[in-house]
């Protein structure tokens, strides 16, 4: 299945949207902390348009997120799941080889002790 591939506009709105909402603020809310007008927000929101570095940079202090995050591509359900799944894999695998190696040495302080 072959992933639909997103514009770094899309993305952007995508993710300002998403962290203006997480922060309870209003589109106009935003703006006007911002010091853009709520029409232009609007425009970005909807990826019509692509605001300056100085007014992402606004827009980032007043969202209390580090830039790059409004630009993170997020994974489709299906990779989100394989990279929990790869993350099981190896924590069980850690946890595993922890467990043996500390029944060997009980072991070996057993055998020792006789």
């Amino acid at each position: 299945m072959k992933e639909k591939t997103v514009s770094i506009r899309e993305t952007f709105a995508k993710n300002l949207r998403e962290n203006r909402r997480k922060s309870g603020l209003t589109q106009a809310q935003l703006a006007e902390k911002a010091e853009i007008s709520h029409h232009y927000l609007a425009m970005v929101e909807l990826a019509r348009n692509i605001p300056t570095v100085d007014t992402i940079e606004r827009l980032a202090k007043v969202l209390n997120v580090e830039i790059y995050e409004l630009f993170i591509v997020p994974l489709s359900p299906a990779m989100e799941l394989k990279k929990i799944h790869e993350t099981i894999i190896a924590d069980m695998k850690q946890i595993v080889s922890e467990a043996v190696e500390s029944a060997i040495d009980l072991k070996l302080k057993n055998v020792n002790k006789l």
